[in-house]
Formats: C-alpha cells, structure tokens, sequence
C-alpha cells in the first residue's frame, strides 16, 4: 500500500496527512475516556499540535533545545511530540517506568530544558531530581486542571491558552517553523534501555526516520482502511516508528489500549485489524488457551489437537501450491469449529500482528500461523531507527527475521556478527564519541552486537547477542536465547534464564507460570497456601524437571541443564530485572541471585 502522501521529514509528514485527511470524520487516534473508546479526528489533532507548539514557543522553547516526555501511551503523547519537534526542538521520550534517579542520569545527560509528564506519579519523580538538573526550566503536566502555585510547573490546558494567545500576535509562526526543518535536522535522542551501566542517547534525524517509515510502508501492507492497536510504549523506537508514524503516514486509525494488562479486553473493543507487538503477547495468549485446553473435556482437546494438525497441514500444502479436496474440507470444518473462534478473541477482523523487540520462538510462530493468524517478525534496534529486516506476508518463514528492507545493506563479519549500512543508521551516541566509534566504523557499517547468518533463501537467522554468548569452562560456545526459547515452551515455565558462563555446566533460574501450577496442585491435591509457596514443592519441582528432560532432549550434552532452580516471583522492571521491553538484565539477574547460582553448582560439585 505504502505511505498516502508525500514527505521529507516527519513534520512535513504530519502536515501533509492531517490536511489530506482534514475533512474526515473518522478518528486519526482512540483513546478510553470514561470507560468507552472516543476518536481525536485529523483536524482536531492537527489544531491541538499547532496550539501546543505555539504555547511551547511562548516559554521560550527554541531550535535544538531539549523536551522530554514522561507518559504512558496516550493522545498527549502525540500531540507533544509533533508540537516539540515542529518548532525545531528536539525530544527525549522516557520510559515511565524509570526510577527518579535513571531520569535524573538522562536529564542530565540530555541538558533537558523542558519536561512533559502523564500526572502526578511522574511528576513526584521530576521533583526530586530537579534541583540536582539546572537546565530545567519548565514541567508541563498532562492530567493537571488546577494550576500549580509553582511557577515552574504548568498543566497542559495552560499551555493550549498561552499557545492561542501567541498566535494572535504571530499569525505564521507555526506554518513558517514548520518550513525550517530539514532532513538532517535532529529529531529526537531516544536512550537505550541499559542491560548494563548508564543508558546512551541514541541520535536519530528526520531522514533516519523517514528512510524507515518509506521502506517499511513497502513491506507492511498499511492503508486508511486500517485500525492498528497501540500498547507497546511510545518511547520505544519499535512502537514510535511502526505503531505510530508509519501508521499515520499510510493513513490509519491507532488505538491506544489502557495498559498491557487490558490489551485482551481493548481487542474486542477496538476489533484492530493490525497489532504491533513483543513476542510475550504471543506466550500469554497460547498459555491461556492451554490452560484452557487442558481442564476442558476429552472430546473438546481432541478435537481441537486435531484442528491445529490439521492446519499445520493444510499451511505445508499451500506452500506446495496442491491442496487436495479431503484437506480443504477438513480445513474448512477446523476452521468453524476451532479457529474462527481463536482469531474472534483478537477482535475478528485481524490482518496479521507485527513482532518485534525480541527473537520469535519458530513453534509460537507456526502455531498461530496454523489457526490461521499471521505475524510478521521483524529486526532491528534503537540504533538503526530501528527496522533492518522483516519477513513479508507473502515471504516469510518462522526462526528468520526475513529479509532486509529497501535501502538497508547487511552483511556479516568474520566473528559472525551483524553488521548494517543505510540512510537510517543513528548519527552517534549523544555526547559519547567513544561508544559511537566502538559502534560505526570508519566504512559507515554499525556493529549491531548480534550474532547471524543468512539462509539459503537470504533470510537471516539471529542466533544470539555476542556479548551473551556463554563460553564454558570447556571451551564450548553456548548461544543461550536459543535454548532458553526452547525451555519456554514449557506451560509451566514463564521466565528462563540461562547460567553458565565459565562454568562446567548449565543450570537455569526458572520463574514458573503460577496459574499453570495452582491448576495443577488442584488438580492433584497438592496442598499449599499461596502461589510463592508452590516454587518449593517437592512435587512441582519434579513436573517441571519431566519437562525439562523432554525438552532438551535433541540438545547436545554440553546444551542441557544439569540443575536449576525456582523463583517464588516474577523478574520485574519494578526490581530492575527487565527491561521496559521486556529483556532480561542477565547481569543484574545473575548478581541479584547469585547466592542461588553458587548453591546449584555447590549442590552438583
């Protein structure tokens, strides 16, 4: 379909599509409000940016300056990012999940003059660290109605007033701002989540974006017609570049879901027809319809243990080009009885979800790829804004991220890593040319710091992060992200993490799936008082050990785990254990829980 106008740099971009599309009545955004879905038009958005520049302009915001935003995903969101950028500026999106002490660090960092946050949460945290920040001049809040006796802090109706005031005096302000800006411009700094130390400022220009946006709209059939469901943070570049601007560029309607935890609720509300996503969503839901499968009758499992075989055979066929008659039948009954049901939890009129973030386990993959919905993997990072490969619809294959995108040169090193080349390759780490230099080298290619090959069919296979790779006592390289894929295919296992670096042998620190396990104590009369206390169950130890054993059973012997362990809680963001997309600090994990390690590895020696 590609993107439904044209456009050099993403203000131009937003311009171009809310005054093609001034005159619609359909929503550009949907947002809850009092507990129902309400829809922000084109040109109400379009107004209210232009309102929020020309207020940001009449406190003093200039070209270059720096304006982080500190919010959950929501219409604010939006509307600040296209106002900060339009006026030159650049931004510095946030994770709300941050500590005070991680924003302090960035702020910092940033020389961040402006603040926009959600609501009093956010702001509690900017006012403990904005003493020790002196470029700090001014915190506008989302959520505010009264004003603040502070004069620093203003709420963000406020600024919509100071805004139209301005324009009384400066009638083509914002038209003429909007001129200045140039591809190469700086758009925002985007910092690193951090597995390890101090965040980096990730420097993205318009063109970097905009080379992206293009390319991707090539491989991801988006249109007008389209409603995406947005929920991935907005301060993650997977989420900002797919989910949001190159949604916007091709025309569609983005849907804000509440939170994560509403997503499944907001798809039957919202019914989207595309969905941007990590591949967590896809265990949750699979685990949920296992559980769901395993305490219904025998006839039901049969039943539908038979659909899903008969799917995986019926996609086999369609590759072959044959389907015979008997399969077309059986897949059609499969689908009225099974699948049709499935795909109506997504909301019923899903196209396909687009998985990126983390390596998609190939099983998850070719499950729901044989109920009859499709994903889309892609690859990339911050770094690379962020999309560098991406399987199509209609040429994809599952343990692959595809193929690069128009525009994105890849190759791989002596040492196996991926390295990438195009217009969409950050121009450096803010106010860090060392880490910079350590990452492009003088020929232009950015090291990603991920290990890969290409296929035969030029699809490339990720294989793991090299800084990950495990190296045992033995001298055997390990890739742990493939195994610890695997050990989650297990119903009783949510969390995984591999150990074994310099070691003799693996072991594992396993956070279990607890409503799987509470099923199972109840179903066999294991008595225990609350889920923490099943982690410690002799009995459930056992049943994750048999699966365990399956699992691995294909692994070399210096692959398996000889000893693990389980955790009586979830790795969190809250405790700093994971990332806000979800990664696993493996460090922070390892040193957190290290009196566990040494006692596995004492228990074995």
């Amino acid at each position: 379909m590609g993107v439904t106008v044209s456009f050099s740099t993403i203000t131009e971009m937003f311009d171009n599509v809310t005054k093609k599309f001034l005159d619609e009545s359909r929503p550009a955004i949907m947002h809850k409000v009092d507990k129902e879905y309400r829809g922000i038009r084109f040109s109400e958005l379009r107004r209210n940016a232009e309102l929020f520049s020309l207020g940001l302009a009449s406190l003093g915001l200039m070209k270059n300056d720096k304006v982080a935003i500190i919010s959950e995903n929501r219409p604010e969101w939006l509307i600040s990012d296209m106002a900060i950028i339009s006026l030159g500026a650049v931004d510095v999106p946030i994770y709300p999940t941050l500590t005070a002490k991680q924003i302090e660090f960035i702020f910092n960092d940033a020389k961040v003059k402006m603040a926009v946050v959600s609501n009093q949460s956010q702001l509690n945290k900017v006012l403990k660290i904005r003493d020790a920040v002196k470029s700090l001049k001014k915190i506008i809040v989302m959520t505010a109605k009264d004003e603040f006796e502070d004069g620093k802090i203003i709420g963000f109706p406020k600024v919509y007033e100071l805004g139209s005031e301005f324009e009384k005096e400066n009638r083509d302000f914002f038209r003429t701002a909007l001129r200045k800006i140039k591809p190469d411009d700086l758009l925002t700094i985007i910092y690193t989540s951090g597995t390890t130390g101090n965040p980096k400022g990730v420097m993205l220009t318009h063109n970097n974006l905009v080379s992206n946006i293009l390319s991707s709209a090539t491989v991801i059939p988006i249109g007008p017609d389209d409603t995406l469901l947005s929920f991935l943070p907005l301060c993650h570049s997977f989420e900002r570049m797919a989910g949001y601007y190159t949604a916007f560029a091709c025309g569609a309607t983005v849907a804000y879901a509440e939170s994560p935890e509403t997503v499944r609720d907001n798809l039957l509300e919202i019914h989207p027809t595309i969905v941007t996503t990590v591949p967590r969503l896809f265990e949750r839901i699979q685990s949920r319809l296992q559980k769901q499968i395993d305490s219904s009758s025998p006839a039901r499992k049969k039943i539908f243990y038979w659909a899903v075989e008969v799917g995986r055979k019926h996609i086999a066929a369609r590759k072959k080009g044959i389907i015979s008659p008997l399969l077309k039948t059986q897949y059609a009954i499969a689908d009225k009885l099974v699948f049709q049901k499935l795909r109506d939890r997504t909301g019923g009129r899903m196209k396909f979800f687009v998985s990126g973030g983390a390596a998609l386990p190939r099983a998850l993959g070719e499950f729901f790829e044989s109920v009859g919905i499709s994903i889309i993997e892609g690859y990339g990072l911050t770094e690379t804004s962020p999309v560098l490969c991406a399987n199509r619809l209609d040429d994809y294959e599952f343990g692959t991220v595809g193929k690069p995108i128009p525009g994105v040169s890849i190759k791989i090193a002596a040492d196996g890593e991926i390295l990438a080349k195009g217009p969409n390759i950050m121009q450096g780490y803010f106010n860090n040319k060392e880490a910079t230099e350590e990452v492009i080298d003088r020929d232009g290619w950015f090291h990603t710091g991920d290990i890969g090959v290409f296929n035969a069919k030029g699809m490339l296979m990720i294989t793991d992060r090299k800084k990950h790779l495990f190296v045992s006592s033995g001298g055997k390289n390990i890739a742990p992200q493939p195994i610890e894929n695997l050990f989650l295919q297990s119903k009783y296992i949510d969390q995984f993490v591999l150990i074994g670096d310099r070691r003799m042998f693996l072991t594992a620190l396993i956070v279990p799936d607890f409503d799987a396990l509470q099923e199972y104590a109840d179903r066999n009369k294991i008595p225990y008082s609350n889920s923490a206390e099943l982690s410690g169950i002799p009995e459930i130890y056992s049943l994750i050990e048999k699966d365990i054993q399956v699992l691995q059973k294909d692994l070399a012997n210096f692959e398996r785990v000889r000893k693990f362990a389980l955790l009586d809680h979830p790795f969190s963001i809250e405790d700093g254990e994971i990332t806000p997309t979800l990664k696993i600090k493996r460090k922070v994990v390892e040193h957190r829980y290290s009196h566990v390690i040494e006692k596995m590895y004492k228990d074995i020696a």
